[in-house]
């Protein structure tokens, strides 16, 4: 089975997870670009969707799903979101489309998370996928400096800016042991908007898409 199968499959097994929720909150990528699309199929009972990006809120409007503001959809009962990375733990790297600070905003808005992914998203350790880091511009050379210190190799991810303005550095090099505690780490550091671990607020399920099967991990 081809990746894009499994990308497929996985984004419509969270299908089943929805229950009666009639405000969804979607997140970005090629994953969950396969859910907007299984969601089209039930827009008729929902009042909308909060999305995560520009490029998801685009393609949840073409196909006639209303996007709320999130200041005005208040918590939301489901979040719907695909990963770079994925541990047992459902501890997660987010960010490589660049949404990672919307995404953990929609997610901590969320009363259940549900992450969709294929099997090679899936690792003991975290930190093959370099870490997105989201900064502030001014202080982009300044954290950088910091996440060496960390034992990080940033890069700038040159000609991207975020949807809210700001640039990305790439962390290469990174065996992430202890998610949590590095999550907070760089969140510290003055300059940072956001980091693309999300163990702090995990995803509550984690759905693997392989060849055969759909796993669930959590509940």
């Amino acid at each position: 089975m081809s990746a894009e199968d499994k990308k497929k499959r996985a984004a419509e097994a969270a299908m089943a997870c929805l229950e009666d929720a009639r405000i969804i909150g979607v997140g970005t990528g090629s994953t969950v670009n396969h859910f907007i699309d299984a969601l089209a199929a039930i827009k008729g009972r929902l009042e909308g969707a909060v999305s995560s990006s520009e490029a998801s809120a685009k393609r949840l409007k073409e196909r006639g799903i209303p996007v709320l503001d999130l200041n005005s959809a208040g918590d939301i009962p489901v979040y719907v979101d695909g990963a770079d990375e994925a541990n047992r733990h459902l501890q997660l790297i987010k960010g490589g489309g660049g949404a990672l600070t919307r995404e953990k905003i929609v997610a901590a808005a969320s009363r259940r998370f549900v992450c969709i992914a294929d099997d090679s998203k899936l690792k003991d350790v975290l930190g093959a996928f370099p870490l997105p880091v989201e900064v502030i511009p001014m202080a982009r050379s300044y954290v950088a400096r910091q996440l060496v210190k960390l034992g990080g190799q940033p890069e700038w991810r040159q000609g991207f800016v975020t949807d809210n303005g700001n640039v990305i550095l790439d962390v290469h090099g990174l065996r992430i042991l202890d998610p949590p505690k590095l999550e907070s780490e760089i969140n510290d550091i003055a300059g940072v908007v956001c980091v693309g671990i999300f163990a702090r607020r995990p995803a509550d399920v984690l759905l693997i898409a392989h060849d055969d099967r759909v796993e669930k991990l959590g509940k």
